[in-house]
């Protein structure tokens, strides 16, 4: 018996044997992608000579050399286009005095705490602040306590949430603590404020990070204190009251000066003129050396370029790392690249951003349309070999944020459950990155970059 299928059953069966064997392709080259990235961890070799320059703070003489590091690599490896675009950036200096000590108390005399200035917090005087402690857990504690701040320091000392899955969020929670303490305590004539550190880790390692004051409130030194060190100072301020300490912090706010993005690219073959962008941000805290935040992602999306580039894979579409500067206190890099994507008679087609560490991967948020979010899930079989489990719609990144006239952006989502023990801390090391897993999480990036590259939006 001979069946014969209707036209348009033909049709849909060839066009399922079309898509069929368009996939199987995509899946040979995602597995020689994940082949060469975990065997050859080229990445991870860079890691070690960024991290050997040191932390990146916007201003430093180790982010300058951090930059020019990376555009020397950039050449290095042949991309067809490499350039430094200019940025002016704010320039904060820790220096080498940060210490507290209880200065007054009946048990706890000369017991030192373990601090760190937040990122553009001012000085002390140069003999340091002195004052009672008043521990509170949110704002409006302190607006119920109003007047009895006045004169003392304030000790923020809400904790991260252990009991929530997601440690973004529990950072969310309690990082307005850091952010925006200083101006609430002065608010009601605080001389001085400590954050309890903004981390799921039990130790005395405090995390720095950014901190603003507002302009029309008096300006106080603000600092985080290690989370033992935090538990310590409630226990001992519920036992005597009347407890003092005393806090020196020489930290300096300079003029603005100019540094760079890094940019490099392979151009496309057949659309040279559509751009996705890969990218983090290449500055650091000045704890530890960066590693996860951000040096190990930044190098995780140069490595795209380099791969595709060893595997003689010739993407349609340009492909174009970015790192940008000063993400940390002031975005000023990612709002200098969004102007000039402004004015380029170029389409930036899609851009993906990696700020969240370099653990093993989970999945992509996006930021665009449905039909572009159902067309990226299609994609989800060949993503599943470099175990992306998913692409929903979500945040994307601070630094893409600025490239305004994109179809889809995408953040990298590695696991997040260690993220918060390290970021913004002497714990952000080179030791901390697994090659495996930051290998892992650069092919991932590269596989979805290649589909982009070759089947568009």
């Amino acid at each position: 018996m001979i069946l014969i299928l209707p036209i348009s059953s033909y049709s849909i069966l060839s066009a399922q044997s079309t898509k069929q064997k368009v996939f199987e392709k995509y899946k040979k080259v995602a597995d020689s992608i994940i082949s060469r990235s975990l065997s050859e961890q080229k990445g991870y070799e860079w890691l070690k000579e960024l991290c050997e320059i040191g932390p990146r703070l916007s201003g430093s003489e180790n982010s300058f050399k951090a930059v020019h590091w990376a555009k020397n690599k950039m050449e290095e490896l042949g991309f067809d286009s490499v350039w430094l675009q200019p940025v002016m950036v704010p320039k904060w200096v820790r220096n080498n005095i940060e210490t507290a000590i209880v200065s007054y108390s009946k048990k706890y005399k000369g017991r030192k705490l373990n601090i760190a200035s937040f990122g553009g917090s001012i000085a002390t005087p140069p003999n340091g602040k002195t004052a009672e402690i008043v521990e509170v857990k949110s704002f409006d504690q302190l607006k119920i306590l109003g007047e009895k701040i006045k004169g003392k320091i304030v000790f923020f000392n809400r904790a991260f949430d252990n009991s929530l899955v997601n440690t973004f969020e529990a950072y969310g929670k309690a990082v307005d603590q850091r952010t925006q303490g200083a101006i609430e305590a002065a608010r009601y004539g605080a001389v001085a404020s400590i954050v309890r550190s903004v981390t799921s880790r039990k130790d005395n390692v405090p995390h720095t990070g950014v901190m603003y004051y507002d302009s029309l409130i008096t300006k106080i030194p603000h600092a985080a204190i290690g989370t033992l060190d935090a538990d310590f100072l409630s226990r001992a301020i519920s036992e005597e009251p009347s407890l003092k300490i005393t806090i020196e912090m020489n930290c300096q706010n300079y003029s603005d000066v100019n540094s760079f993005n890094v940019i490099g690219e392979i151009r496309g073959n057949e659309f040279p003129n559509e751009i996705i962008v890969v990218g983090g941000h290449f500055d650091s805290w000045d704890k530890g050396c960066g590693a996860h935040d951000d040096g190990a992602p930044c190098l995780q999306t140069m490595e795209i370029l380099d791969l595709l580039n060893r595997l003689g894979l010739k993407p349609k579409r340009t492909i174009r790392c970015v790192l940008f500067i000063n993400e940390e206190n002031g975005l000023r890099g990612a709002l200098e690249y969004g102007k000039y994507a402004d004015t380029v008679k170029v389409k930036h087609l899609a851009a993906i951003e990696a700020d969240r560490g370099a653990f093993t991967p989970r999945g992509f948020n996006i930021t665009s349309d449905s039909t572009t979010v159902k067309k990226l899930q299609d994609w989800l079989p060949i993503l599943n070999k470099a175990h992306i489990d998913w692409i929903r719609p979500g945040g994307s990144g601070g630094d893409i944020a600025q490239i305004k006239n994109a179809k889809a952006w995408f953040g990298f989502v590695p696991d997040d459950q260690r993220y918060m023990d390290l970021h913004h801390s002497d714990n952000d090391t080179f030791e901390s990155v697994h090659p495996r897993e930051m290998q892992l999480g650069t092919a991932a990036m590269a596989i979805l970059t290649y589909l982009l590259s070759e089947e568009g939006l």
